[in-house]
C-alpha cells in the first residue's frame, strides 16, 4: 500500500534526494508500524518527537502497532526549542 511520508524542520535531511516538498510517497506492507517507517529512513527515534497519522498524534507507546491504511499520511517533527 502507499503512504505519504513527511519530515519537517531538521529531519528533512533524512529524506532521499528525490523527495519533493519534504515528502515521499512510499510503499509499505499492511503490517508496518510507524517506528518501522521511521527506522527505514534512519530517523533517530528520539528525534521523532511529534508523529502524526493523518493529523492525529500517535503516542510513543502506539508507534509499534500496525495502523496504516492505503493513502495515509505519516508526518514527523523533531523536538522544537525557541524563545
Amino acid at each position: 500500500m502507499k503512504l505519504v511520508f513527511k519530515l519537517y524542520a531538521g529531519l528533512t535531511d533524512y529524506l532521499p534526494s528525490d523527495a519533493v516538498d519534504n515528502k515521499l510517497i512510499i510503499e509499505i506492507s499492511e503490517d508496518n508500524t510507524a517506528y518501522e517507517v521511521i527506522d527505514r529512513y534512519n530517523v533517530p527515534r528520539e528525534m521523532a518527537h511529534l508523529v502524526l497519522l493523518n493529523g492525529v498524534y500517535i503516542k510513543p507507546e502506539d508507534r509499534n502497532k500496525a495502523v496504516f491504511n492505503d493513502g495515509d499520511t505519516l508526518a514527523i517533527w523533531p523536538p522544537v526549542a525557541g524563545g
